[in-house]
């Protein structure tokens, strides 16, 4: 029996686009082998993935403690926007934390699967394929994905040469991207999405910077989309200590009038950072007046509906203010001691990273820079050097998010995590450390 010849056209062009995303994708192959120093010493050390695991305990214990489960939770519940509850006990502690301008109610929440399936939404909902939404350099680099992969919209990178990309002045460049994109594709841009506080660069957006993007989707007709997952890990800077600090206000504390038209305006947070809880997969679209968004998402959030046990279990987290109130102000020390630990054995070696963060999981490094100092022979450059140098971490068992992704202006550049326990951080800078050096 002879072999079948391969079908010429097996997938779409969404599922083809999905093939090409998925061989260069290997976070998932990092996580089936992750290092533990008991049961996989030789498993690959992650400090790579935005996961905070400082407090995984303390979570664990509330959530055995405080969980007694109904058969309501087995079936559809409330729908799939989330139940009451949830959507209650989510306003409840926004209110609280974010110092909203107009009081956040139930009904101005989407609840879904996480921030991913929140920004996937927005994008489908928001922007016709080919339509665009403006990202500064560096990104978030799942965003990529998150607004392109499904709904077929186009990231337009926003480069800002010199201009600090969240200083006030980098909103011009926003408005050239926009003109430029417009002009040469005839397409509309529909959206800005910003990271505030800022990954991967661990700072939060002044209130001018804000500001100005809000003026300037008010003058394009635009949405502006603030994901605010890192909005409470914002923590003391124990290094830079004679730095000023620009403190995280949430787009909801900001009054839109004469700013924006609130329609407009749409802040995205979930579990998965401050928490420390990516795996109960619960995230909120907040929008106070865009009614005709929820009325959309009645039929879409079928496709990201939190599970029964996540929206229960977060529910009662959420709305327990002495826990809460205990729980972010432990995970701010435990940060602000994490990233103090990692800095300093940054500069042990002579690695420049970069200063002056305050909010976040991760620090911006530039390997390359080390790395061209050690072998001065190297003639790798760009994203070749940055590959090669990504190759040789991950033989060493130790995974760091690859800068390129990110979209830096500069080659050389990743993303280390430090919301680990510092034994965790120790092993991972060995490993770094013998890799750089080839040990």
């Amino acid at each position: 029996m002879g072999f079948l010849v391969w079908p010429y056209e097996i997938f779409s062009k969404r599922g083809q686009a999905a093939v090409d995303l998925g061989t260069k994708h290997i976070t998932w192959d990092v996580v089936s082998d992750m290092w533990h120093p008991q049961t996989n010493p030789d498993g690959i050390l992650s400090v790579g993935m935005a996961e905070n695991t400082l407090l995984h305990d303390t979570l664990l214990e509330y959530i055995h403690d405080n969980s007694r489960f109904t058969g309501s939770l087995l079936t559809y519940n409330n729908g799939s926007m989330g139940s009451k509850a949830l959507r209650k006990s989510v306003s409840h502690f926004l209110n609280r934390y974010f110092n909203p301008f107009l009081p956040v109610e139930p009904n101005h929440i989407l609840m879904t699967n996480g921030c991913s399936s929140a920004i996937g939404h927005l994008s489908w909902t928001f922007l016709n394929p080919e339509e665009a939404i403006l990202l500064s350099k560096p990104y978030y680099s799942t965003f990529i994905a998150d607004i392109t992969l499904r709904p077929e919209a186009v990231i337009v990178p926003v480069e800002t040469g010199n201009v600090d990309p969240l200083s006030p002045e980098a909103v011009d460049e926003y408005e050239k991207a926009a003109m430029e994109f417009e002009e040469r594709t005839g397409k509309r841009v529909r959206a800005i999405i910003l990271c505030n506080p800022h990954n991967p660069l661990g700072r939060c957006y002044p209130r001018a910077t804000a500001e100005g993007l809000m003026r300037l989707c008010q003058s394009r007709q635009v949405h502006l989309i603030s994901d605010e997952i890192y909005a409470l890990s914002v923590w003391k800077n124990r290094v830079d200590t004679d730095v000023p600090f620009t403190p995280f206000e949430s787009l909801l504390s900001r009054d839109t009038c004469g700013l924006i038209h609130p329609a407009l305006v749409h802040v995205l947070w979930g579990m998965s950072k401050d928490f420390g809880a990516n795996g109960l997969r619960v995230g909120a679209v907040i929008s106070q007046s865009n009614p005709e968004l929820h009325i959309a998402q009645k039929c879409l959030s079928l496709y990201s509906f939190v599970s029964g046990l996540s929206d229960h279990i977060t529910a009662s987290i959420l709305r327990n203010d002495a826990f809460t109130d205990k729980y972010i102000q432990t995970n701010q020390e435990k940060l602000s001691l994490s990233h103090e630990f990692l800095a300093q054995l940054l500069d042990k070696h002579g690695i420049e990273y970069l200063h002056g963060c305050n909010a976040g999981f991760f620090l911006w490094v530039n390997l390359g820079k080390k790395y061209i100092e050690l072998h001065p022979e190297e003639t790798g450059q760009g994203l070749e050097l940055t590959d090669m140098i990504f190759d040789k971490l991950l033989k060493s068992k130790v995974y760091v998010a690859h800068g390129t992704d990110y979209g830096p202006e500069n080659p050389g550049w990743f993303r280390l995590v430090f919301a680990h326990p510092l034994p965790w951080l120790e092993e991972a800078m060995a490993r770094i450390i013998r890799a750089i050096y080839e040990l």
